[in-house]
This record gives C-alpha cells, sequence and structure tokens, in this order.
C-alpha cells in the first residue's frame, strides 16, 4: 500500500485513524545507523511498524526490525513518544493516520542483513551522513533524539 507523510502542511488530508506504530534505532558497533529504504513512500527511514493485536510494544519493533532488515536485536530504552497532530499519514485506500509512534534503542545481536517487500534497501549509516539521505522531518527528529547525549525521553 502507497502512503504519502504530510508535515505542518495546511494542504494536508486531515486525520481519520490513529494507530500504535514502533520504530528502532540501532547502531553497530562503528556508530553506524542500521537504515531502510521504505517501498511504500521511497523514504529512507529506521525500522519499524504497526503493532499487530497479541503482541507488546517491543514484541513489534523487535519482529518490525527483523522483518525489514534480517537483523535480531533487544530493545534498551524509549528514545521518544510522538504524536505530533501536524504529521499525518494519507494511504492509497482512503485512511489517514494521526501519528502515534513509539521510538525504541535498540542493540544490535546478528542476523543476515537483506532488504524484504517493506524495504528495498537496508544498510548502515555513518550518523555524519543522516543529512544527505532523503528521509521524512519525523525519522529526523527521532535520528537526533537518539544521538543526543544526555536527552531525556522526548514526547511530541
Amino acid at each position: 500500500m502507497a502512503r504519502v507523510d504530510y508535515y505542518n502542511d495546511p494542504d494536508a488530508p486531515k486525520a481519520n485513524s490513529i494507530a500504535v506504530a514502533v520504530s528502532a534505532f540501532i547502531q553497530d558497533e562503528n556508530g553506524r545507523i542500521l537504515m531502510i529504504r521504505r517501498t511504500d513512500n521511497d523514504l529512507y527511514s529506521i525500522p519499524g511498524g504497526q503493532l499487530e493485536l497479541g503482541e507488546t510494544l517491543v514484541q513489534a519493533a523487535v519482529r518490525e526490525v527483523r522483518e525489514e532488515t534480517g537483523a535480531e536485536c533487544k530493545v534498551a530504552e524509549v528514545i521518544g513518544l510522538y504524536s505530533d497532530p501536524k504529521h499525518v499519514i494519507a494511504y492509497d485506500d482512503g485512511e489517514v493516520r494521526q501519528e502515534f509512534s513509539i521510538c525504541f534503542r535498540a542493540k544490535y545481536l546478528g542476523g543476515t542483513i537483506r532488504a524484504s517487500n517493506e524495504s528495498s534497501e537496508v544498510f548502515w549509516l555513518h550518523p555524519d551522513l543522516a543529512d544527505q539521505v532523503k528521509m521524512h522531518p519525523s525519522i529526523r527528529k527521532r535520528i537526533k533524539d537518539a544521538l543526543t547525549p544526555g536527552t531525556a525521553v522526548t514526547f511530541t
């Protein structure tokens, strides 16, 4: 399903739903960030997706990382809670979601890094190069929050 992310756009469609989503910020031993290129909007992102019935937030984050990247991880802490009503996501079926996402810091445990039907690319990105890849401002914020030392859990 295709999607379009809107942020602070007066012409954005009005939200008609909300769903719990999770994302995972993972760095390797060299400080590089695990990134994907999403197949639904062609933007770069940290791995993540929607909570499914019967699972915890942590289980959802681990599952989404595995599904999208092939990596195994262990959730370590919460980076932030993101619910900005100025960020809406429009899907081609008419659903327009208000952002509601919990971003976790997770430890990389291994696995075979590979693309999936949700990710056309999976790679490790040096933080200094993050400004050079095309990503939504909400993902940039999560990365910035994760990389800022001493930052308490972020709420937006």
